[in-house]
C-alpha cells in the first residue's frame, strides 16, 4: 500500500506530444506570438481547488457548455529533487495517478488560461498506483461507454524521465508535489450528463460526472 498522497502543487504541461505539435501546426508556432515550438517545459499549475477525487461529480462553469478532457498521468514526488539526472530521475517518484486534465476549450497557450484551467473540480486524480513501465503507456478514455481517444506515452516530446530531468533543471519539486506528463491540444469534450472514464494498464480506472452550471 501507498501511503503517500497528492498534498503538494499540481504542475501540469502543454505541447509535449507530436500529436498535439501537428495538430497546432508548425506555421502557427513559427509566428506571432510563439515564434517556435518550446524549448523548455510549457508549464502550468493546477491550485487546490481543481482536485477531486474518482467518482466526483464536475460541475460546468457558468456559461459553459462543454470541457475538454485531457487524459493524463501524473508522477508523484517521494521527496524534494533538483536537478536530477535520467539516471536517478524515477527514484525520487513515489507512484503515479491517472488524471483527467480539464479545461475549457481555448485556441492559444500563449496567455496564462486561469479561468479556463483553475475552474473548481477540474482535476479529477485516481488512486496512488505504484511506478508501471511508462515507456508504451496507453492512456484511453471514454465518454458514455464509447472509447474518444487512446494516447501513448510513447509519443511525448519529453518522455516522463526526461521531463523530470528538464523542470528539476530550474526548479525544484517538493515532496508531494505531482507532475503531470502532458495534455493533447483539443482534447475530447465533453458535455452536461457526460459519464467519463479514464485508464490505462497496471493504474486501473478513473470516472467522474460532468453536470451542468447551478442557475
Amino acid at each position: 500500500m501507498i501511503e503517500q498522497k497528492v498534498s503538494g502543487t499540481v504542475y501540469g504541461v502543454v505541447l509535449n506530444d507530436h500529436a498535439s505539435l501537428r495538430k497546432i501546426g508548425s506555421e502557427v508556432l513559427a509566428g506571432a506570438p510563439y515564434k517556435g515550438a518550446p524549448k523548455a517545459p510549457a508549464m502550468y499549475i493546477k491550485p487546490a481547488n481543481t482536485r477531486v477525487a474518482c467518482g466526483s461529480a464536475v460541475e460546468l462553469p457558468a456559461g459553459a457548455s462543454a470541457v475538454e478532457v485531457g487524459a493524463s498521468v501524473g508522477l508523484l514526488m517521494g521527496r524534494a529533487a533538483g536537478r536530477l539526472s535520467r539516471a536517478e530521475a524515477l527514484d525520487a517518484v513515489a507512484g503515479i495517478v491517472l488524471a483527467a486534465d480539464l479545461s475549457l476549450p481555448h485556441a492559444s497557450y500563449y496567455r496564462p488560461a486561469i479561468r479556463e484551467k483553475c475552474f473548481d473540480a477540474s482535476l479529477p486524480i485516481g488512486s496512488v498506483k505504484p511506478l508501471v513501465d511508462l515507456a508504451g503507456l496507453v492512456i484511453v478514455t471514454e465518454i458514455d461507454g464509447e472509447v474518444v481517444d487512446e494516447r501513448s506515452l510513447a509519443d511525448l516530446v519529453r518522455d516522463p524521465v526526461q521531463l523530470l530531468v528538464d523542470v528539476t533543471e530550474f526548479m525544484t519539486l517538493a515532496e508531494g508535489d505531482l507532475l503531470l506528463v502532458g495534455v493533447a491540444y483539443m482534447a475530447p469534450q465533453a458535455i452536461a450528463g457526460s459519464q467519463v472514464r479514464i485508464s490505462a494498464a497496471g493504474l486501473g480506472s478513473l470516472q467522474f460526472s460532468i453536470t451542468g452550471a447551478r442557475a
